[in-house]
């Protein structure tokens, strides 16, 4: 089975500012819809902070000043042999100005006490609270698409000894 694997590396940066994070309220033809945070495909051969921060000026305008790994979600469909591999940062620092017509949907500064509100993916909400846990996560989901059904989820969470 490894022969026919396919791997596609993608991130997501949730940026923060005091109690809000940027979202995108992306439209349904672009899959994924609802709010979510910045991300998108690595481009060979950059590294994947590079793709990281790239895909925040793109869909944001935004320059990252100050960026944390916080943790790799992989999603392995057992029928298709591709492996999304997502690795998720945390940006704290940036400057310049929001793109008054954004490429991937409407950009929101979500105060994170009212998110519940917003509507978005349930793996996207469940995958918030990551982003502000002190240490880094790691999430890996083996999913047989055929009859939409988990058949293994492994969850790990490494955080430093003081």
């Amino acid at each position: 089975m490894t022969a026919n694997v396919q791997h596609q590396l993608l991130t997501m940066s949730m940026i923060r500012d005091g109690n809000r994070i940027l979202l995108i309220n992306r439209p349904n033809e672009k899959g994924f819809p609802g709010y979510i945070a910045p991300g998108g495909k690595v481009d060979f051969p950059e590294s994947v902070v590079d793709g990281a921060i790239r895909e925040v000026k793109e869909e944001t305008g935004l320059e990252v000043t100050a960026i944390t790994y916080k943790g790799l979600h992989e999603f392995c469909n057992i029928h298709t042999g591709l492996r999304y591999m997502v690795f998720n940062y945390l940006v704290t620092s940036f400057r310049g100005e929001l793109l008054q017509h954004p490429p991937e949907g409407e950009l929101l500064w979500a105060d994170l006490d009212s998110l519940e509100e917003l509507p978005m993916q349930d793996w996207f909400r469940e995958r918030i609270p990551l982003f502000f846990r002190p240490g880094v996560f790691e999430y890996s989901t083996m999913w047989d698409q055929e009859n939409d059904k988990v058949l293994n989820a492994t969850e790990m969470w490494y955080r430093e000894s003081d």
